[in-house]
């Protein structure tokens, strides 16, 4: 018991977490000593660690077995846990698989199979039907934001992957919205229900609303952008086509964004996140795919360009400020004659004016071709830009290192000079290109 504790909290001093909250402590006790879980609580309070923390605890060190199955609906939310899992600590091996990149390179990865494998419905699937690991093993089931997973259309694959899981001794489930129904191909027995939904969190979010006097409403989302200043922020359409038109407007006006939906290549969404995470980004131009299972700090406001159709997705997009114990803003821009569904409440009108923002620092961020697989650190990065590049600690930014690549922000006016020194620079024993993204 001592050993779990210490464990335990070597974990939370390498994320950098002081302590869990009410709902990851209830769950993890849950969890532990339960067959069947649901978890229900708002988005951004902290399920994956209240899953993770008593799933590691449930894996043997021995084992060089895939132990435990993450399912997700979303291939930034396979990635995110990854990397979650990755920054414990725990010795474990972990890999997410997910459509929109090679099958090949799942299979370099998992060639050595993790004691956690992590993917979406349809990758998972076709892992399964190609019997690329035993799944006999598999003992431990995680169905994060099942109510994504579980929707029609995930249906039939969800319930293939549960015919071939025979040996299933802990399911979990989670979401951060209520009342979505349980196949019964899920077995989800007598389930031990954790609900924080209904936890009082109003106070530490606020609802204002931005009218515009007619439907074309571009120059009351520069008022407002003007108004809020520097703040990175996500601002939510409903459509590729409404991004599209805003992108263009937000380039005419210099403000700094990258745009995020699912018409995009895996590529282009992992690489428009990591511009937003290290402050290339000021705003992320999103779709609902951006409303969770994304990894992004903590932001103090999110914008509805436009409203989605239904609550939960409101409640998604919403979940993404005024997260755990910190306050935030969801803007609501509607035009004068515009009804607000009933599902907003508690709503007031902004009291706005327009003000030139700050000078803000302008990064931009660099590609390098060399990762994790080629034994490259992010202290070998950082040495190379201050002993090569000759720019000191304050002018490097966010580092982010992948299995194959990393990527490096830099202030934007060094960007070119940087590239110009370090181009075809070697890592470790890697001969590695840099250049702009």
């Amino acid at each position: 018991m001592a050993n779990s504790i210490k464990a335990e909290q070597d974990i939370l001093k390498k994320l950098h977490i002081t302590a869990l909250n009410p709902m990851q402590q209830e769950a993890s006790a849950i969890i532990e000593h339960n067959a069947n879980t649901i978890i229900l609580s708002p988005t951004g309070t902290g399920k994956t660690l209240a899953f993770l923390l008593p799933l590691i605890k449930t894996l043997d060190s021995n084992s060089k077995a895939v132990q435990a199955l993450i399912i997700v609906p979303t291939r930034e939310l396979a990635i995110q846990i990854e990397q979650v899992v990755r920054n414990m600590g725990t010795g474990f091996k972990v890999n997410a698989v997910y459509g929109g990149r090679p099958m090949s390179t799942d299979k370099i990865e998992i060639k050595h199979n993790p004691a956690i494998l992590i993917g979406t419905p349809g990758r998972i699937l076709d892992h399964f039907y190609s019997d690329r690991f035993s799944k006999s093993t598999i003992k431990t089931l995680v169905l994060d934001e099942f109510d994504k997973s579980l929707e029609i259309g995930f249906e039939e694959e969800m319930s293939a992957i549960l015919t071939e899981l025979t040996s299933l001794s802990k399911r979990v489930l989670t979401s951060a919205t209520q009342g979505v129904s349980v196949p019964s191909f899920v077995k989800l027995t007598s389930p031990k229900i954790i609900n924080y939904l209904h936890k009082k969190t109003s106070t530490r979010l606020a609802l204002k609303t931005i009218t515009s006097p007619n439907k074309n409403k571009l120059s009351s989302l520069l008022s407002l952008l003007l108004h809020i200043g520097n703040d990175p922020g996500i601002l939510f359409c409903n459509f590729k086509d409404s991004i599209a038109q805003i992108s263009l407007f937000l380039k005419e006006n210099n403000i700094s964004h990258t745009c995020f939906s699912g018409g995009m290549e895996q590529k282009d969404r992992e690489r428009a996140l990591i511009k937003f995470r290290n402050g290339t980004s000021q705003i992320l131009l999103a779709t609902d795919l951006a409303a969770r299972g994304i990894d992004i700090p903590e932001l103090k406001f999110i914008i509805h360009y436009e409203l989605p159709l239904h609550k939960e997705e409101f409640i998604h997009r919403n979940g993404r400020t005024a997260r755990v114990n910190e306050k935030g803003t969801a803007y609501i821009i509607k035009w004068k004659n515009q009804k607000l569904p009933d599902f907003i409440e508690d709503v007031k009108e902004a009291n706005i004016s327009k003000k030139a923002p700050k000078t803000p620092q302008l990064w931009d961020t660099l590609f390098i071709s060399g990762g994790r697989k080629d034994k490259i650190s992010k202290g070998d990065i950082a040495g190379l830009f201050f002993k090569q590049g000759l720019i000191n600690k304050d002018q490097l930014g966010v580092i982010e290192l992948k299995q194959d690549c990393a990527f490096v922000a830099v202030p934007a006016a060094l960007a070119n000079s940087l590239v110009d020194k370090l181009n075809n620079s070697r890592l470790k024993k890697k001969k590695v290109r840099i250049y702009v993204l």
